[in-house]
C-alpha cells in the first residue's frame, strides 16, 4: 500500500498553499535557532521557523499540520549505505544475528522452502564471532562441510555481516568450477581463498577472492531489482531517513534509479558514490557529474576500496593481528594503483570517498589525498574516509589537517566492542572508533550505518554515538565513554554534516528557511530522554519536500 501512496504523493502535483507545522519540539540544527516552536512550508520549501505566534501571524491562511507536542528533527541522513544491498537482504535469507552454525542452517532451510528447485540459496548476516568459541577461544570460520548435509545438490552462497567474506557449499563450489577435492585456486590481488590443511579450500572466501564464485550466481532479473529498490525504500522512509549516500553505484542501478525518480516513486534524495574504477567512472568522467535529478539523485563522488574488514581479519594493519600474528591484513588495492586513481578522479572534479579500516590503509589514504591534492589541485574538495575504524594516534590530527571527512558508523563499534581488541591489541585500540578524538582535532563527522551489515534505524545509530553502548545497555558506562559525543552532535553528524559531506548544505541538513521542507516527527524527545528511551522512540512522520513518505499528521 505504502508504494502506491508514493506515487500519488509524489507523482501528482499539488496546488501551491503554505502549511504550518506547529505545537512542536523542533530542533533545527540551525546554530542561530537551536530551538522552534513551528514552521511554514510551501511547494517543498521552508518559509518559516520561530516561535508559534509569529508563524501563524505570517501565514494565517495556511493549512495547520497540529504535531501534538511531539518532537520533530531535520530529514534524517544516512551518510554510508547500501540501499540495493539492503534490498537484496530483505528478499534473501537474513542470518544476523544467528548464534550457531546449526542456526544458521535451520533458517537458510526455512527460507529454501518457497524457492524454485533451481534456485541459489543466497542470505547474508553470518558472524563467526557471535558463535561458541573453540577449544583455544578463538571463533573460527565456517566451512563447506557445515552446509553439506542440509544442501547436498543446491548451491549455498551466504554472505558475512560486513560483507567481506562469503561461506558457500560444496555444490556452490562446484558450479563455480572449483574442485573442492584440490588444491585451492591462487589467491587474486587483495583476496584470500580459505584452505584447510591439505591446501583444499574450504568454502570461505575473502574480499577479492569473492568474486570467484560470485561470477556464477544468477543474475536477479529487472523485477527483482526493482521490487528490491521498492522495499528498501520503504525501510528508509520508515525510519526516518529521507537521505542516503550509496556507496557503490553503477550505470544500471542509476537507471533504475531515474526511471522510479521519473514515475514520482523515488522518495528519498540519494547521494550516488560511483562504485570503483570501470565503466561508470569512464561515464562520468567524461560526461562530467551531474546533480540533484528530480531533486532526487546527485552522483558527484567515486568509492575506492584500500582495505576488507576487521571482522573478517582482512582490515589492512601497520601491524600483524593480535589474535592471529603474521597476518596484517589484506590491501584490495595496490598503493600506487589508488594513487593513479585517486589523481584520476580529482582531475576528473569527482569527491573521493575511500575504504579503509584498518590503519594501514587509514595512512595510506591519507598520504595518497594529500599527494594527489598537491598534483591536481583537489578537486572538488571534500574528500572523505569510509568507516576510519583504526588510525594510529599520529594520523588522527590528519584529517583535519587535510580537509579530509571522516565518514562513520557508530553502530559498528557497538557490534566490533566484543572482538576489536583482541585484533588490535590494547594499545591499537585507543586510535580506534576514536570519534571524540577526531572531532576534537577539528575533523568533521558524516554518521551512518552502512546497511544492511548493522539496522537502518539512524536512532540506532544516534544511541550508540551518545552511549557507546549496544541495544542492551553493554558495556555498563559506555566503552571507551571519553569518545562519546553528545546528542547534538550526533544530531547533527546524522543531519547538518552529512549533507556537507555531500555538498547539499544550503540545501537540507538543518530547518531553516529556503531549504527543502525534509524533517521527522518522533514519538519521543530524544534530545531529553533518558538514553535508553532514545531506542523506544518511533518514527511517527518522515516528510520529504513538505509531504509524508511515511506516517503522517
Amino acid at each position: 500500500m505504502l508504494r502506491f501512496l508514493w506515487f500519488l504523493l509524489l507523482a501528482t502535483p499539488l496546488a501551491a498553499q503554505p502549511t504550518v507545522l506547529h505545537n512542536a519540539r523542533i530542533y533545527t540544527v540551525d546554530p542561530a535557532q537551536p530551538t522552534a516552536e513551528a514552521l511554514a512550508f510551501e511547494d517543498g520549501v521552508l518559509l518559516a521557523v520561530g516561535d508559534t505566534a509569529a508563524v501563524f501571524a505570517a501565514y494565517p491562511e495556511a493549512a495547520r499540520l497540529d504535531a501534538g507536542g511531539r518532537t520533530v528533527v531535520p530529514g534524517l541522513i544516512d551518510a554510508h549505505a547500501h540501499l540495493m544491498n539492503l534490498g537484496a537482504s530483505l528478499l534473501q535469507a537474513n542470518l544476523a544475528g544467528t548464534a550457531s552454525k546449526a542456526e544458521v542452517v535451520e533458517r537458510l532451510q526455512r527460507f529454501a522452502l518457497a524457492l524454485p528447485d533451481s534456485a541459489w540459496v543466497l542470505g547474508r548476516g553470518w558472524d563467526q564471532n557471535d558463535w561458541p568459541a573453540a577449544a583455544d577461544g578463538s571463533y573460527l570460520f565456517p566451512t563447506a562441510a557445515d552446509l553439506d548435509a542440509a544442501f547436498p545438490d543446491r548451491p549455498v552462497w551466504i554472505a558475512r555481516i560486513d560483507g567481506h567474506a562469503t561461506w558457500a557449499n560444496t555444490a556452490a563450489l562446484r558450479a563455480a568450477g572449483i574442485d573442492p577435492a584440490q588444491p585451492a585456486p591462487p589467491n587474486p590481488e587483495g583476496g584470500a581463498v580459505l584452505r584447510d590443511a591439505e591446501g583444499r579450500p574450504t568454502g570461505v572466501f575473502v574480499d577479492n577472492a569473492e568474486a570467484l564464485v560470485e561470477a556464477f550466481v544468477p543474475p536477479p532479473s529487472e523485477l527483482e531489482l526493482q521490487l528490491r529498490l521498492e522495499r528498501a525504500l520503504e525501510e528508509t522512509s520508515r525510519h526516518g531517513l529521507t537521505g542516503v549516500h550509496e556507496a557503490g553505484v553503477d550505470l544500471a542501478t542509476m537507471a533504475l534509479y531515474r526511471a522510479m525518480i521519473d514515475a514520482g516513486r523515488f522518495p528519498l534524495r540519494l547521494y550516488g558514490m560511483i562504485g570503483g574504477p570501470g565503466q561508470t567512472l569512464d561515464y562520468i568522467c567524461e560526461v562530467r557529474p551531474f546533480a540533484d535529478y528530480g531533486g532526487r539523485l546527485t552522483v558527484r563522488s567515486v568509492k575506492f576500496y584500500l582495505d576488507g574488514a576487521l571482522g573478517s581479519r582482512g582490515a589492512a594493519l601497520l601491524e600483524p593481528y593480535s589474535d592471529d600474528p603474521g597476518n596484517s591484513g589484506l590491501l584490495v588495492t595496490a598503493p600506487s594503483v589508488f594513487q593513479s586513481l585517486v589523481n584520476r578522479a580529482m582531475w576528473c572534479g569527482l569527491q573521493v570517498n575511500t575504504h579503509a579500516i584498518g590503519d594501514r590503509a587509514n595512512r595510506i589514504a591519507l598520504d595518497t589525498y594529500a599527494a594527489a591534492v598537491e598534483e591536481t589541485g583537489g578537486g572538488p574538495g571534500r574528500h572523505r574516509v569510509e568507516h576510519a575504524q583504526v588510525i594510529a594516534p599520529e594520523d588522527l590530527p590528519r584529517f583535519a589537517a587535510l580537509g579530509v571527512i571522516a565518514s562513520v558508523q557508530p553502530t559498528h563499534a557497538t557490534s566490533d566492542r566484543p572482538w576489536a581488541e583482541d585484533r588490535v591489541g590494547p594499545q591499537r585500540i585507543e586510535g580506534a572508533y576514536a570519534w571524540r578524538s577526531l572531532l576534537g582535532s577539528g575533523a568533521r563527522l558524516a554518521l551512518g550505518s552502512d546497511f544492511p551489515v548493522e539496522p537502518v534505524s539512524p536512532l540506532l545509530g544516534l544511541y550508540a554515538s551518545v552511549t557507546r553502548q549496544d541495544a542492551g545497555g553493554h558495556p555498563e558506562g559506555g566503552w571507551d565513554p571519553e569518545q562519546r559525543l553528545t546528542r547534538a552532535e550526533a544530531l547533527r553528524g546524522f543531519t547538518l554534516d552529512a549533507a556537507y559531506a555531500a555538498f547539499m548544505e544550503d540545501q537540507v541538513g538543518s530547518l531553516e528557511p529556503g531549504k527543502r521542507a525534509d524533517f521527522v516527527v518522533l514519538s519521543r524527545d530524544i534530545m531529553t530522554v533518558p538514553a535508553p528511551e532514545i531506542l523506544e522512540t518511533e518514527v511517527v512522520a518522515t516528510y520529504l519536500d513538505g509531504l509524508p513518505i511515511f506516517g503522517g499528521l
